[in-house]
């Protein structure tokens, strides 16, 4: 479990990066996303790394690393909006975002340390296309929680949906990178 940690904290390393110089260039335009337009972001980027596996022919040079960096960084602006709410302006300099990020980050790993106990890291023996599937179907359900008012009767939140997206997309990452 060492290894998944500190596999885990490279992944998020190089995502925290870019997520620190987007804001450098655009600072947080973002903070003015609704949440349902944040999901449509992640569909998106998960639909695009769907076709990529399923397509033969690329026609745009960014492939499956670039779009999972997205859904990350995506998810951790909706657990933030979560938190904060949606604003009419950008209101949030870089030092603030990246400890919110930070912040939202160590609860999601502590997540996934949890639950990677619990479950022995069956990830490890799962397919990328798997955990795009997942990703895919935990938007699915973000979109129908999101469609009730942001109520549900027995499941989950948004939140948790959110963070368990961000665990599937380390986890495939981890396994791209141990691909190569």
């Amino acid at each position: 479990m060492q290894d998944t940690s500190k596999q885990y904290d490279a992944v998020i390393d190089k995502c925290r990066t870019l997520f620190v110089n987007k804001m450098s260039d655009y600072g947080s335009a973002w903070r003015i996303l609704r949440l349902p337009s944040l999901t449509d972001q992640i569909f998106i980027k998960a639909q695009r790394i769907r076709g990529l596996q399923e397509n033969d022919v690329r026609k745009v040079d960014e492939g499956e690393v670039s779009e999972f960096i997205g859904i990350i960084n995506y998810c951790i602006m909706a657990l933030i909006q979560l938190e904060k709410g949606v604003v009419e302006q950008p209101d949030m300099e870089t030092a603030e975002a990246t400890q919110l990020y930070d912040e939202k980050i160590a609860i999601t790993k502590q997540l996934m340390l949890d639950k990677n106990h619990d479950y022995g890291e069956a990830w490890r023996d799962m397919r990328v296309s798997s955990l795009t599937d997942l990703i895919l179907q935990k938007l699915l359900r973000v979109k129908q929680i999101e469609d009730n008012a942001g109520k549900t009767i027995v499941s989950e939140g948004i939140d948790a949906n959110y963070q368990d997206m961000i665990n599937y997309a380390v986890f495939a990452m981890i396994h791209l990178g141990e691909s190569n």
